[in-house]
């Protein structure tokens, strides 16, 4: 398996498949771009070595567009939200990664949280905000739900009066937070910022709006080298099983039979198809407005 996941999290899932199962499984880890290029570098070269890939939905429409990916049909499809799934069925999504705003609760009063985005243009955040390096889709999904023009205008404000400082990783923003570097982060994960919480660090997490959210998901390979052992970990994966290890590391799944806390919430689903046809623009207005801001 090729994953960008991290191999605290998916190495428990794999090991509750091993132990069903009795296939072993190995695993390497990247950044979602370059378990894609390694994929696809790979099969152009007739290297035919990963059985699945489990990553970001754009990354797995990529490979779908690219004729590497398997459709596969499992009985537990019936179960999946429908914004994960693909007409094509070559890839599904096993679980959201939902962007989330988090605070430091010891820099942070929970009277002074934002509750429009607004407010952060206020002088009291001022060198106390901080971002993910390449968030592009957030800011996709912000723009669909309060306007293009209006949110481009809102953090061109935010940039100008307060700054926000822009950090590569999303782990990492997560652990500036607890740190109290960066006391209000605002795409964060929030299973992440979930899990340094439970593990008793000084942070928590709210949204503002309509979460935006994007599947990520699981590809089986075609001509895996182990085929049946990749539709094995696809069914496995999307079973209320193994969805509710995922909730149980704070995951969000996607089967409608896992209760989270994020049920409650509304969520703005992007479509990765979408994104990523529009990616270029997207990319190009996100880094205009926070990573090479002046």
């Amino acid at each position: 398996m090729y994953t960008s996941g991290q191999a605290e999290d998916f190495n428990v899932l794999a090991k509750a498949y091993e132990k069903k199962y009795g296939v072993k499984v190995t695993m390497w880890r990247a950044g979602s771009e370059k378990v894609l290029q390694r994929a696809v570098t790979e099969a152009r070269g007739g290297r035919y070595s990963v059985d699945v890939v489990e990553t970001n939905g754009p990354e797995l429409e990529m490979l779908q567009r690219e004729g590497l990916a398997q459709a596969v049909k499992s009985p537990h499809l019936a179960d999946i939200i429908p914004a994960a799934k693909q007409p094509h069925g070559e890839w599904v999504g096993t679980r959201l990664n939902v962007y989330a705003l988090a605070y430091n609760t010891k820099a942070v009063k929970k009277d002074e949280l934002p509750k429009r985005y607004e407010d952060l243009a206020d002088p009291r955040w001022k060198g106390r905000l901080g971002i993910e390096a390449d968030d592009s889709e957030w800011l996709a999904g912000l723009a669909a739900q309060f306007g293009e023009a209006h949110v481009v205008e809102l953090f061109k404000n935010i940039v100008q009066k307060n700054g926000i400082s822009v950090r590569r990783g999303h782990t990492l923003l997560t652990q500036l937070v607890v740190s109290g570097e960066v006391p209000l982060a605002l795409t964060v994960y929030n299973y992440k910022a979930e899990q340094f919480k439970n593990d008793g660090a000084p942070i928590d997490w709210f949204v503002i709006g309509k979460a935006v959210a994007r599947p990520n998901g699981v590809a089986v390979m075609k001509r895996a080298p182990h085929p049946h052992a990749a539709v094995l970990w696809y069914d496995f994966e999307l079973s209320e099983e193994a969805q509710r290890v995922l909730a149980k590391r704070d995951f969000v799944p996607t089967n409608r039979k896992v209760e989270t806390p994020l049920n409650k919430v509304p969520l703005l689903v992007v479509d990765p198809k979408v994104m990523l046809e529009q990616q270029a623009k997207w990319t190009k207005l996100y880094e205009e407005l926070f990573v090479k801001q002046r």
